[in-house]
């Protein structure tokens, strides 16, 4: 499948701003059945400096300052991925998640597919012993890890409802637990602390998934928004799997991968600082087209 996407974020100060300084995650990953094979980031006001690096996890990330006052800031990324990752595994072939806990502990890398990456407290996501007793029930004793994930991720979608007046943007995990309650990002938090509080290692990806359903099939939550899932280590064998909490589906051709980190926070589309003295107001709009030819 190839997919065109546009993602366009307006930022609208009530005062002009004089420096502004953000770092943007809004370029498609080109790893794992995945390739970004067009790609480009139209900023307004144009920026003074602008400079791109990769991080620890593998993201495209750019750093961009505008020193020009401005009352309005635009940025448009568009690209053009093609997706067309394998069929996940066969559930019940995968190790049991008390051998992939333990070989995630004794890791001793820090690589951009290192399980440690996945292992510990972040800054918005700890540990929490109420959502730790959640999942045991679906890690029983010998269960194959993917296997167990995937209820974990189907619990969660039955339990908890998609409402975005519930939760905000810096809501904790612990909080939308007991609403039983937010959007993709809640979950995929929840998702994750309930892994870490195991011993298991899981990540946070922040991505868009198709507008369009199959044929048949009902329109998927986070549709025309940006998305977001988690990730689970299943052992060197089989290394990180996708699973969308929010849809109670494995992640496949239907998603497309942003950026991956430890939560949120690391992957935050765009994260700035300005120099105002006023309020703003955000808008932001998403559109992701399958072609047809």
């Amino acid at each position: 499948m190839i997919y065109d996407v546009r993602h366009v974020t307006r930022y609208r100060y009530e005062a002009p701003v004089a420096t502004n300084s953000c770092v943007l995650h809004l370029t498609p990953r080109s790893t794992d059945g995945q390739e970004t094979t067009a790609n480009h980031i139209d900023i307004r006001p144009l920026p003074t400096g602008a400079a791109e690096r990769v991080d620890i996890f593998g993201n495209r990330v750019i750093r961009m300052r505008i020193e020009a006052p401005h009352r309005e800031l635009v940025i448009e990324s568009t690209a053009q991925v093609k997706v067309e990752r394998p069929a996940p595994p066969a559930a019940g072939l995968t190790p049991a998640w008390e051998n992939v806990a333990a070989a995630a502990a004794d890791s001793d890398s820090l690589g951009t597919d290192s399980p440690a990456l996945g292992l510990f407290e972040s800054r918005l996501v700890g540990l929490y012993d109420e959502i730790t007793d959640y999942a045991r029930s679906s890690f029983p004793p010998g269960r194959p890890i993917y296997e167990a994930g995937l209820d974990l991720s189907r619990r969660i979608h039955a339990d908890f409802a998609y409402d975005k007046a519930v939760t905000e943007v810096a809501t904790p995990p612990e909080v939308a637990f007991a609403k039983r309650g937010g959007v993709c990002q809640d979950f995929a938090h929840i998702m994750i602390a309930a892994l870490r509080g195991l011993g298991l290692p899981a990540l946070y990806v922040s991505g868009y998934i198709r507008t369009i359903p199959p044929p048949g099939k009902p329109r998927l939550v986070g549709a025309d928004a940006s998305h977001a899932w988690a990730q689970l280590w299943c052992g060197r064998e089989f290394g990180w799997l996708g699973l969308d909490p929010t849809n109670a589906i494995p992640v496949g051709d239907d998603h497309i991968v942003v950026a991956v980190g430890r939560d949120y926070a690391d992957v935050a589309p765009v994260e700035g600082v300005i120099v105002s003295s006023g309020g703003q107001a955000l808008d932001v709009e998403v559109d992701v087209t399958p072609r047809t030819f």
